[in-house]
């Protein structure tokens, strides 16, 4: 999280609802969201500045790793953008067997409204993504994912800023584990879209894919 101190603490009291471990990497916030957080019951791990999601997920994973009873992992984003009815399921499919990481799309169901400029930014990322990796994904750049403790001990993320999910999706491709896409529903919020949260990573993403 950073700087989401107005609606962090929903977040985390959904979560706590089917998740009674909740762990926030607070990005180096200046606005309280770690005492709301900790007033919500999750852990809070924090950065002394702020460093980008890329080294957010990174000291998460790690965080979690440390515990020997864990058997998932889900990244979910501070700003009420997820539903945790599509953590729940992407769990479920781990605890199965059926797969070791799932990977959310906004594209294989309708729930999610965008843009067309944003959908067309979104569907460029992954046809680019599946050009460099093989990995067939539809959405290349979904924050809501479950990794097995097995894939999340191979994840050695080094790009801090937007340019980490296209790094995190190559290094599962090389991991080469078992492998699901799960309909999830992003709900672009007046809070997020008040941020520049929509345009903002449309944007990141395009730099991200001309520059490699």
């Amino acid at each position: 999280m950073y700087n989401e101190a107005s609606v962090v603490g929903t977040v985390i009291t959904g979560l706590r609802e089917v998740f009674p471990h909740v762990v926030c990497i607070d990005d180096g916030s200046s606005d309280g969201s770690q005492d709301v957080a900790r007033a919500a019951g999750a852990v809070v791990v924090q950065h002394p500045v702020n460093l980008g999601q890329g080294a957010a997920l990174q000291t998460g994973i790690e965080y979690a790793l440390q515990d020997p009873e864990l058997d998932c992992i889900v990244t979910f984003d501070a700003d009420g953008q997820h539903r945790v009815i599509d953590a729940q399921a992407m769990v479920e499919r781990i605890h199965s067997g059926e797969a070791e990481i799932v990977l959310g799309t906004r594209f294989l169901d309708n729930r999610t409204k965008m843009s067309f400029a944003k959908r067309l930014v979104l569907r460029t990322a992954a046809v680019q993504s599946r050009m460099a990796t093989g990995m067939n994904l539809t959405d290349a750049h979904n924050g809501l994912r479950a990794f097995s403790p097995k894939v999340a001990a191979g994840i050695d993320l080094r790009q801090n800023r937007m340019a980490h999910a296209s790094e995190l999706v190559h290094q599962i491709a090389e991991m080469k584990p078992r492998w699901v896409e799960q309909p999830v529903e992003i709900i672009y919020t007046d809070y997020s879209k008040s941020k520049g949260q929509s345009l903002l990573n449309s944007v990141n993403i395009l730099a991200d894919l001309f520059f490699r």
